[in-house]
This record gives structure tokens, C-alpha cells and sequence, in this order.
């Protein structure tokens, strides 16, 4: 009697177990993770032409005396900054300071002479052909002052415009000779690129056209403009000289450095470029997103090669095909494979 007992308690437990497991059981569905969706498709960009090329100033002057003498003074040394009218350099002027006194005397005495002539003349005592000889020995001995006045000025070197002393070919104590370039002033307030453009991307630039410069000697990017485009081509490159415009206000720029231009082709050409946040990254700094099956109702994993950003879209090279339906929200709760519920 007992083991019958037994037997029905155990019978009874089992019972209770094997419904209480059947009533644990979840339901066999997968609500699916809401994602935003959106077609791939393409867009029109511009083409960047890059150009290398080299810095210079926006004005650039080489200076000398226009009289020959002595260097007796040199105010400043390459790389200082000088002002417009800034005195740069002098000569010796003592020599041009007697030849302007004798000048002066030459002018005292003629006119000295005049006065009296004339005087005589204006009482019809003198002669016209006298007359007007002494006139023109006034008028010779004034020139000659004008001119001795003229190379004292000239023994002094001044600066044509703000800017920067480039070189120093003199010293003082040297002697120099008329005309002799000894000092190079560049204005770099504005600075100018000089780059060489390819004759089949010719048809892509134009005056006026702005322009991206990349001067990597201070890891900076300014912008520029086109001002010049040269009208034939360097014989043995086949390239057509371009000038940029860059507006320098720190004068940190300098001529002699090298810069590199990105130019906007007028050309427009289509890619595929997506929303940056529908780009993820894994742990291998692989780029990917994610794939909508609308028949599946499942999102699946794609690697993609990145281009350029574009605005708040990035260009993608290779991965995706126009028309594909990529996931642009709620796919960072995804995995390969995940059921999602997509919303409009």
C-alpha cells in the first residue's frame, strides 16, 4: 500500500514540474529592433585638382642706389619687417654734399648777374641776344643744383611699401656702383602661389575661382583665389602657369615656402556618398554599415572603403550599390543577422 502511494506522489510531482516548465516557456517570436532606413543613391561633387607650388610675395622689388658711393649704414638684416618710407640703407654723401654747395654758389652767382642784366635790359641798356643768355645760364646753373640736390637725396635708400627685407647682398664698407641690386623688399601682407596647372584641366579652373591652400610648413589651410592663368603652356611640361591670391594678415606665410592648392573642378562627377552617422567602425577601425532586407525583415552587416567627406555625407568608394537600403538610425543596437521593424 504503501509503494502505491509512493509511486502516485512521484507521479504527481513530475506532473506539476512538467507544467510548471510548460508555462516558463517564452512565445516563439522576435519583436525585431525599430531602425530609420534610407536608399542609397548618388550625388554631384566637385572634383579637387591638386597643384603644388611655390610661395612668394604678392610684391616683390629689388633695390639699389641710383648714384655709386661708400655703404656707410645698413638699418636692417633678413627676415625684419620694415615700413613704407623706412630708411634701409645710406652711402658715403660727402662727396655729393660739396658737389650740391658748389651747385648753390654756381646758382647764387648767375643769379646775381641776372638781377643787374636785367635790370639793364628792362631799361633797353642790354641787348636781347645778351639777355637771354644770361637767362639760360640761370636756368643751367638751377638744373645743375636740381641735379646735385638729386644724388644727395639718391644716397639714401628707403623702403617702397611695408613688407619684409628677403635678402641682404651688401655689407657696409662695400662699394657699389649705380643700379647695383644690393636689397629685396617683398610685401607679404598678400602672398601669391605659383603653381602649373595641366593642359587637360585647363578647361576646369577660371579667374576668380576660390581655392583651398595647404601650407604644410604650419600645418594650416587658407583660402585663396585665382588671379592669373597663364595664356601658353611651358613647352616641356605641358602645364600652364597659375597664380593665387592669399591673404597673409600675420605674415606668417613666407615667400620660399611650399604650398599645395586643391582647386574645385567646374566639372561636376556623381558618387555614392551615405549620412556619416549611418557609418560604423569596429574594433579593427573597419568601416561598415548595415544592410535593410525588407523580405526578411533582418538588417545585415556590409564592409565599406570611405572617400571624402562631403558636407555631412561621406563618399563611399566601394561596398554599396545605388538602390541598396542602408540602416541611418538605431544601428548601434545591431548585430549581423539582427530582425528590425522599420520605421517611415
Amino acid at each position: 500500500m504503501a509503494n502505491k502511494k509512493t509511486g502516485l506522489t512521484l507521479l504527481t510531482i513530475i506532473t506539476l514540474c512538467s507544467c510548471t516548465a510548460h508555462t516558463n516557456n517564452p512565445p516563439d517570436n522576435d519583436p525585431g529592433i525599430p531602425v530609420v532606413t534610407a536608399p542609397v543613391e548618388k550625388i554631384n561633387r566637385s572634383r579637387d585638382i591638386s597643384l603644388s607650388g611655390n610661395i612668394e610675395g604678392f610684391k616683390t622689388v629689388r633695390l639699389g642706389f641710383m648714384v655709386a658711393g661708400k655703404i656707410d649704414f645698413i638699418a636692417a638684416n633678413e627676415g625684419d619687417k620694415v615700413k613704407k618710407g623706412e630708411l634701409l640703407s645710406s652711402l658715403d654723401a660727402v662727396s655729393y654734399s660739396i658737389a650740391k654747395e658748389l651747385a648753390d654758389i654756381q646758382v647764387n652767382q648767375v643769379q646775381d648777374e641776372f638781377d643787374r642784366l636785367k635790370l639793364m635790359h628792362d631799361k633797353n641798356s642790354l641787348t636781347e641776344s645778351d639777355f637771354v643768355k644770361i637767362s639760360s645760364a640761370l636756368q643751367l646753373a638751377r638744373a645743375q643744383q636740381k641735379l646735385q640736390a638729386k644724388n644727395l637725396s639718391d644716397t639714401k635708400l628707403f623702403s617702397p611699401f611695408d613688407g619684409v627685407l628677403l635678402r641682404k647682398l651688401c655689407e657696409t664698407g662695400e662699394i657699389t656702383g649705380t643700379g647695383l641690386p644690393l636689397f629685396v623688399v617683398s610685401d607679404i601682407r598678400k602672398i601669391k602661389v605659383n603653381a602649373f596647372i595641366p593642359e587637360n584641366e585647363l578647361h576646369n579652373i577660371s579667374i576668380g575661382q576660390q581655392t583651398r591652400v595647404i601650407v604644410s610648413a604650419l600645418n594650416d589651410t587658407v583660402s585663396g583665389k585665382i588671379i592669373e592663368v597663364g595664356s601658353a603652356a611651358d613647352v616641356a611640361a605641358r602645364a600652364f602657369s597659375v597664380k593665387i591670391e592669399v591673404e597673409n594678415p600675420g605674415m606668417l606665410i613666407r615667400p620660399g615656402m611650399i604650398a599645395e592648392v586643391l582647386v574645385s573642378s567646374l566639372r561636376k562627377e556623381q558618387v555614392i556618398a551615405i549620412p556619416v552617422e549611418a557609418l560604423l567602425h569596429d574594433f579593427n577601425n573597419q568601416s561598415y554599415v548595415f544592410i535593410a532586407d525588407k523580405a526578411q525583415g533582418k538588417a545585415f552587416r556590409r564592409n565599406v572603403s570611405c572617400g571624402k567627406m562631403l558636407n555631412d555625407r561621406i563618399e563611399i568608394t566601394s561596398g554599396l550599390n545605388v538602390n541598396d537600403i542602408i540602416v541611418t538610425g538605431g544601428q548601434q543596437n545591431l548585430v549581423d543577422g539582427s530582425s528590425v521593424i522599420f520605421n517611415k
